[in-house]
């Protein structure tokens, strides 16, 4: 071992150990963490055990478990087990915890614990980063992504699902019962071990069923007719045309330094009915009274922009391709301009298409415009095959007009939420592995979320602004 740099003597004693402080620089990570939670009102947010009780053994102060697992998140850390493993031997962690060392039960009671609470210390990061002028554009990206939940494809049941794998049971038993009678048909001595093998195949597929009819009566019970047996919240998604159980995550991502402001986890598959509530929680982080927001076609609902368009937001949502008459070769409504002091549409012949009634489709008041001239008109083919080409329009179909006229203005909009949104959902799926949530049900999912969207945030604005300014930042 010449001519190396030698190491100590590992029977080597000090007179005077070294401090834990002198192991930890002033811009590492973890002072940031140390100094954000103690910066923070726990009481305030709602944490657990804040005040000590007077009687028992005393407990630890949930101070030093937040820190805990915010170290974890950032360093990729999730596992209780493994945090615990980590308080035992990692310097920094022994640093930041003054050498406490709680065991895996504790650590993961305090997660499940204080679902709520920690969701608001989530918040109150964001809080901070609008106190630091970092969301200046006023302009978000939202998009919702498939995570996967603590329960395998085979665990989770819909009524086609059940009506299938019912299916097939029978199926089988019907053809072990027909193999039944065949061996009752040979030599006794040589049918008997065939027999007896059949038998138990055919009580388990029994028990199976039985199985399968509790489950239907549960499945009859669900409001959307979906039962999850190992997570009962999680439900199946679909996600670039392949199903998973799981969570459908939803963030509001700032384009101007790619933070996520706001985020929530539902267990809804569709993304069109959470326009409006993601960008009203996007404004209330942001603090500003204007706001714009960016979606993409998934999100286009009629009512949510209406939302989006009484609460003073601006929103740009392309609208989905779906026209019938276009993938036909025919005239699309696009082809039809609305006039809006006559109350008509003009047509691509030039003939007036005017008011006839209105109606009320899927809750929606619709008016209903044609013209009496379709029959002899030279473009009749091109336009529709019915007597006439009727025009539905809604009410509010000026505030889709407007958007529309807003997105053909600024053609970069996707782009930009496409470069702005896409990025944080693939860096959190790469942190979380695999298996994604470690948690069940949707209140710890939930805090599950909020944890790697802190440590998220606290990475992307130490690489934005420097640890040491994080920290002047947050002692200020």
């Amino acid at each position: 071992m010449k001519r190396f740099i030698q190491g100590e003597h590992r029977g080597q004693s000090t007179l005077l150990p070294e401090s834990l402080d002198d192991y930890v620089s002033d811009s590492n990570p973890v002072r940031v963490v140390d100094v954000f939670v103690d910066e923070l009102d726990l009481a305030a947010l709602g944490f657990d055990g804040v005040i000590p009780a007077e009687t028992g053994r005393p407990a630890y102060h949930p101070a030093i478990l937040l820190k805990i697992y915010i170290y974890g998140y950032l360093n990729r850390l999730q596992s209780s087990r493994r945090l615990e493993r980590e308080a035992q031997r990692n310097i920094e962690l022994m640093w930041l915890t003054g050498r406490l060392m709680p065991d895996f039960k504790t650590i993961s009671n305090f997660r499940k614990d204080n679902s709520k609470a920690i969701r608001g210390a989530c918040r109150q990061f964001v809080v901070l980063c609008q106190q630091l002028g970092l969301f200046s554009e006023n302009l978000v990206a939202i998009d919702g992504s498939k995570f996967k939940a603590v329960n395998n494809r085979d665990r989770n049941f819909t009524s086609a699902k059940l009506k299938r794998r019912m299916e097939e049971i029978e199926s089988s038993i019907n053809r072990y019962l027909t193999s039944l009678d065949a061996a009752d048909r040979q030599v006794p001595s040589a049918a008997e071990p065939d027999a007896t093998r059949l038998e138990e195949k055919i009580a388990k597929l029994k028990a199976q069923m039985k199985e399968l009819q509790a489950i239907e009566s549960q499945l009859n019970d669900s409001p959307d007719k979906q039962v999850s047996l190992t997570d009962p919240d999680a439900r199946s998604m679909m996600t670039r045309g392949i199903g998973i159980v799981g969570y459908n995550v939803q963030t509001a991502v700032d384009t101007q330094h790619h933070l996520i402001v706001a985020h929530e986890v539902t267990n809804v598959g569709s993304d069109r009915d959470q326009l409006s509530s993601m960008a009203k929680q996007a404004r209330e982080a942001i603090g500003s009274e204007t706001l714009s927001v960016v979606a993409d076609r998934g999100y286009f609902k009629s009512e949510e922009i209406l939302a989006c368009h009484d609460a003073k937001i601006t929103a740009y949502v392309p609208k989905p391709m779906t026209s019938g008459a276009k993938a036909d070769g025919r005239f699309n409504k696009d082809a039809f301009v609305f006039n809006a002091v006559k109350n008509e549409y003009v047509c691509p012949a030039d003939e007036a298409l005017i008011w006839r009634f209105s109606s009320v489709e899927k809750g929606l008041n619709m008016h209903c415009y044609w013209s009496s001239n379709c029959q002899s008109c030279v473009l009749k083919t091109q336009c529709t095959p019915s007597k006439q080409r009727r025009v539905r329009r809604w009410e509010h179909e000026a505030v889709l007009d407007e958007m529309q006229n807003r997105l053909n203005h600024a053609p970069d909009m996707m782009r930009v939420r496409k470069r702005t949104v896409e990025h944080p959902f693939g860096t959190l799926k790469q942190w979380m592995g695999s298996t994604h949530f470690l948690t069940r049900r949707l209140a710890g999912v939930s805090a599950e979320m909020s944890l790697n969207v802190l440590a998220y945030n606290m990475k992307r604005v130490m690489k934005i602004i420097g640890a040491e300014g994080l920290l002047k930042a947050m002692a200020a």
